[in-house]
């Protein structure tokens, strides 16, 4: 097993091993002091995971009940999040039990926001089941729905008590699924590890798995590491969105249905490396490299959408401060920093 303590405001452990889920309901019992849990998950998951999952809990003495949602990223929303507080009070869940989220980064992202908001929060777990969600979305205490003018515009920080990743649950995933993954385990090499990309681009979607545990190992010490300098997403903590910004454009742009958040991101990084190259702020290696390895993946490098369709969304961003935008430039793999610069100058930035 690998752990790695996440030390936030709220320390936790992420666990690390191929078969946990089998024993999660032992790893759960020595963080919360509740026997009584609500499952949140998606049909999907659902049906592969849950009966495992509950046995486990059930066998450390856990009350569960589940609620289950339809897959994907339009149930991020307003309406399921009503529906899940209704659940919780219908079921009568106070401030002293424990939300366990199990599935990929929507359900993670509205479980966590659930959690923070419910009773003015309440205890969650997070059980991510996707490569994305594993080395990213679980990790880190930003949770969120998104608004029909854009992404994760409403949320959070609420650290979980704890994170298990099951590597194994990979291997349930369709290609396009780990793809998704893949696209922020790039990401992470190209802002802070050489290594780490390295090690990625000598692999490809036909053969991820053998260094899976690895890539999740590094990928989660990565964003820890920036998270504990920066937890409220104020200054080092933006460089994990590299690719970004005009990635949830692209997933607003085709309103969340068009294209997957990793396969948004692909896009996002290869643009934005593309102006940069332009601009003399990248060399066009770094830029040729990235492209191979998207590509080895099977990540889109653009989408149909015009350039600049896809940058006036970008004003509905997040990370966004009044007249000025932050975009994040990879000067080489590995080396990446802030760009704080006015929306205008994004605009001609992106439209050179």
């Amino acid at each position: 097993m690998k752990k790695i303590t996440v030390k936030t405001s709220k320390p936790y452990n992420v666990l690390i091993e191929q078969g946990i889920l089998s024993n999660c309901g032992k790893y759960i019992s020595e963080v919360v002091n509740t026997k009584y849990v609500a499952l949140i998950t998606d049909d999907i998951v659902d049906g592969l995971y849950s009966e495992k999952v509950i046995k486990s809990l059930s066998e450390y003495g856990f009350t569960v009940k589940k609620y289950v949602f339809e897959n994907g990223e339009k149930s991020k929303c307003s309406q399921n999040l009503n529906n899940i507080y209704d659940f919780l009070a219908k079921n009568n869940i106070t401030r002293t039990d424990c939300i366990i989220a199990l599935g990929g980064g929507v359900t993670g992202d509205i479980s966590g926001f659930a959690a923070a908001t419910f009773l003015r929060g309440i205890p969650y777990i997070q059980i991510p089941t996707t490569l994305l969600a594993q080395i990213d979305s679980s990790v880190g205490g930003k949770t969120a729905i998104n608004l029909p003018c854009g992404k994760n515009l409403v949320g959070a920080f609420k650290q979980p008590e704890l994170v298990l990743c099951d590597p194994l649950t990979l291997k349930t995933l369709p290609d396009k699924i780990v793809s998704d993954g893949m696209a922020e385990a790039i990401k992470y090499g190209m802002i802070r590890s050489r290594e780490l990309f390295d090690i990625i681009a000598s692999h490809d979607l036909s053969n991820y798995f053998e260094q899976a545990d690895d890539i999740i190992y590094r990928c989660i010490s990565i964003k820890s590491n920036i998270v504990e300098n920066d937890e409220f997403d104020k200054g080092e903590r933006m460089l994990l969105n590299f690719g970004h910004t005009l990635g949830h454009a692209v997933e607003s742009y085709y309103n969340y249905s068009g294209y997957t958040h990793g396969s948004a991101v692909a896009i996002g990084m290869n643009l934005i490396t593309q102006q940069a190259v332009k601009k003399g702020l990248c060399n066009e290696l770094t830029s040729d490299i990235l492209v191979k390895v998207l590509k080895a993946y099977d990540l889109p490098l653009t989408a149909d959408a015009k350039t600049e369709e896809l940058t006036a969304l970008c004003s509905n961003d997040k990370k966004c401060e009044s007249q000025s935008i932050n975009i994040i430039i990879c000067s080489d793999i590995g080396i990446s920093y802030i760009n704080k610069i006015s929306f205008e100058e994004f605009l001609a930035f992106m439209n050179a």
